[in-house]
């Protein structure tokens, strides 16, 4: 049990201490609840923070039912979505890209993200569930053509942090815990609040003004 996400966070840069004042190193976090733990992780290694936006695709007769997910220039969808219509995928697939295209708009403004080309990325979040967007992400990130990447989160289940282990684009898992009894990601913390769309603005924002006064 992780007192908040800024705690967890700490926790996983103890383990990422190895990478501490590495060049090449790039944290990259998930919106909105990887902030925190991206924020801390990267103060602790003094490293950049970006972000990398993704969203589930919600099954059409329960939208908090993970069947897929979607990033700006990616798809990936689970065998639940098998039954589901081409015509309800397309629609959801648009409907998402438009509020991530916002999202990125609203979080760096005129500014672009820094090249993952080359680098180590250390992608965070504040658990996973079922993986669909941390594997999203993964492929998104992948693309960029990375030295390498490594995963970094607080709390998942066994059978889904060794999913993403197996993966061949993963050189790395670091999971805190991996429970048995797993029913969501905010079981594990005694403070959940949400992550808003100013205090993401405000985290990105103050990680990476500390960073260049360290460079």
């Amino acid at each position: 049990m992780f007192n908040n996400r800024t705690e967890a966070g700490l926790l996983l840069a103890e383990k990422l201490k190895n990478y501490s004042n590495t060049q090449d190193v790039i944290v990259v976090t998930i919106p909105r609840g990887g902030l925190p733990l991206g924020y801390a992780i990267a103060t602790q290694l003094q490293a950049p923070l970006e972000i990398v936006l993704s969203k589930k695709i919600g099954h059409p007769a329960n939208k908090e039912y993970a069947i897929g997910a979607v990033t700006l220039n990616d798809r990936i969808l689970s065998v639940n979505s098998d039954t589901i219509s081409e015509a309800y995928l397309i629609e959801e697939t648009k409907k998402i890209r438009q509020l991530l295209k916002q999202r990125q708009d609203n979080y760096y403004g005129t500014k672009t993200a820094r090249s993952l080309k080359d680098k180590i990325v250390i992608l965070v979040d504040d658990g996973v569930a079922t993986g669909h967007t941390l594997i999203s992400c993964i492929k998104l990130i992948e693309k960029q053509k990375p030295s390498k990447i490594i995963v970094a989160l607080p709390v998942g289940p066994a059978s889904v942090i060794k999913k993403i282990d197996d993966m061949p684009d993963v050189d790395q898992t670091i999971c805190l815990l991996t429970p048995y009894d797993f029913y969501a990601v905010g079981q594990f913390y005694k403070e959940f609040n949400q992550v808003d769309d100013k205090e993401v603005i405000k985290l990105l924002r103050e990680a990476n003004n500390q960073f260049k006064e360290t460079v």
